[in-house]
């Protein structure tokens, strides 16, 4: 089969691998459908993240069940399946809490830009579509899969709601689709950081009310001014600098809630700053396996299209192109046909 695979920065290859197979009574096989590249492939494809030799790429995934192991009963061959970026039992107590991507047996996956690929604890990871999806279904379901599960968990975490002025910092394709769950959660006012007209649009197609093209304290005082003096009551952080995460915190009213999903890159808090900001602070890897039952049913009644952030579609092959194109802004997010 074909997987793709990253030697080192900027060295992205499509080449045969071996065959996904089940190696325990728990795994699932699939065979892909959509797979695509994640803003935070890209850390080590810029050479921020280090990577000690070929690693095989892609964890975002829609596919139809190929096999199942001997323990698995939720999932069947045949099925079209949505999977999170993080494989859980779903059972553990802090699974039953709603934070699977804690869970204890959690395995990170990989290796989801291929033609096959295994699926580790698949009861607790995979989740059935009502049937087989139609085609123009396919690039939402895939979202569901990281990035709209993210955006959707940083707005829960920043407790986005009716009320609220939620402001987003990041204009991937994670902060985009927090627009949007900030949104189909009911705040007034939701206002985006951006600087790409792109991207501000689709922002705006998402729910965004406002579009704030300052960064670090001029984006500060804008969200200041935007707030009557106070700041957002919500901020997502949806990229994981120093920069952002300051910006984020700073846009925050006293009282307020940053939720942060930006995988961090050598982010820092001041202490005593942070303590006299008196704010919220909840994130980490999003349990995206809580919310996919009910995004896959908002996205199955077309309730909402967060396929929308697919701006390049790319034969498998082309991989490397994908990368390329998000690393240098010609792409939000790049899906790739197997």
């Amino acid at each position: 089969m074909r997987g793709t695979v990253l030697y080192a920065p900027g060295d992205v290859r499509v080449e045969d691998r071996p065959e996904a197979a089940i190696e325990k009574p728990t795994d699932a096989v699939i065979r892909l459908t959509a797979a695509c590249v994640c803003g935070s492939d890209l850390w080590p494809y810029r050479g921020i993240e280090p990577i000690d030799g070929p690693r095989p790429m892609g964890h975002e995934y829609v596919g139809v069940v190929e096999a199942v192991g001997s323990e698995v009963t939720s999932v069947k061959p045949g099925q079209f399946v949505v999977g999170s970026f993080v494989a859980s039992d779903n059972t553990c107590e802090i699974c039953q809490a709603g934070y699977q991507s804690s869970c204890v047996q959690r395995e990170f996956i990989g290796g989801a830009q291929a033609d096959l690929m295994r699926v580790p604890l698949a009861d607790g990871t995979l989740v059935a579509t009502p049937g087989t999806p139609d085609a123009d279904l396919v690039p939402s379901l895939l979202a569901a899969s990281d990035v709209l599960g993210t955006g959707w968990f940083a707005a829960v975490a920043a407790e986005a709601g009716p009320g609220k002025t939620v402001a987003v910092v990041g204009d991937g394709a994670v902060g985009l689709l927090g627009v949007l769950a900030a949104k189909q959660l009911g705040a007034d006012q939701i206002i985006a950081f951006s600087r790409h007209q792109d991207r501000q649009k689709l922002a705006r197609e998402f729910g965004a009310t406002d579009i704030v093209t300052e960064r670090g304290d001029e984006g500060v005082a804008k969200i200041k001014e935007l707030t009557n003096g106070l700041g957002a009551h919500s901020v997502i952080e949806a990229v994981g600098t120093q920069e952002s995460m300051m910006q984020a915190i700073h846009s925050t009213r006293p009282g307020g809630h940053v939720g942060y999903v930006g995988v961090p890159a050598e982010v820092q808090l001041p202490g005593v700053e942070l303590f006299f900001s008196a704010v919220h602070l909840h994130g980490g890897p999003a349990p995206v396996r809580r919310f996919l039952p009910d995004l896959i049913s908002l996205i199955w009644n077309r309730t909402i299209d967060p396929g929308k952030v697919f701006d390049l579609e790319l034969p498998l092959d082309q991989a490397a192109e994908g990368y390329k194109a998000m690393d240098e802004r010609r792409a939000i997010k790049t899906l790739l046909r197997p």
